[in-house]
């Protein structure tokens, strides 16, 4: 093999390699999130290394609206009590996302004025993560910003939670969901 041989099988390569990987960053659309997840994780902040991490149980539900998607989710938190009978709280929300005129990028509604005391709701998908963010503005200014990124896996879902409130990490939480339905 000459040295021309071996540049062109060295081009051939890298456009072989750039061709997936462009292909690996494209963004899939919103139906791919599309469908009826399950699962549990663990929430901690931190004071964690002192009191311990919280379970939570985890549904998540993504369907098609309008001309958007809606998000359900309900997150069961167990935590403190009696460790044979933990405390537990539920938490649902449904937000709907309409396009916003920007690729990949999503409105939520209800969303409104964090000044007036209604969070900014809004959604974007990157590769194979479907990113929600929650903005809130206390009555003295201050902000608090959550995010939760729902990332496709061979199994369902990743999702990685954190809340920051005025830069300061105040909770972050990591599940493991399995696909239950389309």
């Amino acid at each position: 093999m000459n040295h021309n041989d071996l540049v062109r099988i060295a081009v051939l390569c890298g456009g072989l390699l750039f061709g997936f990987g462009a292909m690996a960053a494209e963004d899939l659309p919103a139906a791919a999130f599309f469908g009826t997840f399950q699962g549990s994780g663990y929430a901690e902040n931190r004071d964690s290394l002192y009191f311990g991490t919280t379970v939570r149980d985890l549904d998540v539900v993504i369907a098609p609206a309008g001309t958007g998607f809606s998000v359900t989710w309900t997150t069961l938190i167990r935590g403190g009590g009696d460790p044979n009978k933990p405390n537990t709280r539920r938490k649902t929300q449904t937000v709907a996302f309409a396009p916003s005129g920007q690729p990949g990028v999503f409105r939520g509604t209800p969303s409104g004025d964090p000044l007036s005391g209604n969070p900014y709701i809004w959604a974007r998908i990157e590769a194979r993560t479907l990113s929600v963010y929650i903005l809130n503005i206390t009555a003295n200014g201050a902000y608090e910003m959550q995010s939760y990124a729902r990332t496709l896996s061979g199994y369902g879902m990743e999702l990685v939670f954190s809340r920051i409130r005025d830069g300061e990490p105040v909770r972050s939480a990591r599940a493991k969901l399995t696909k239950l339905a389309n």
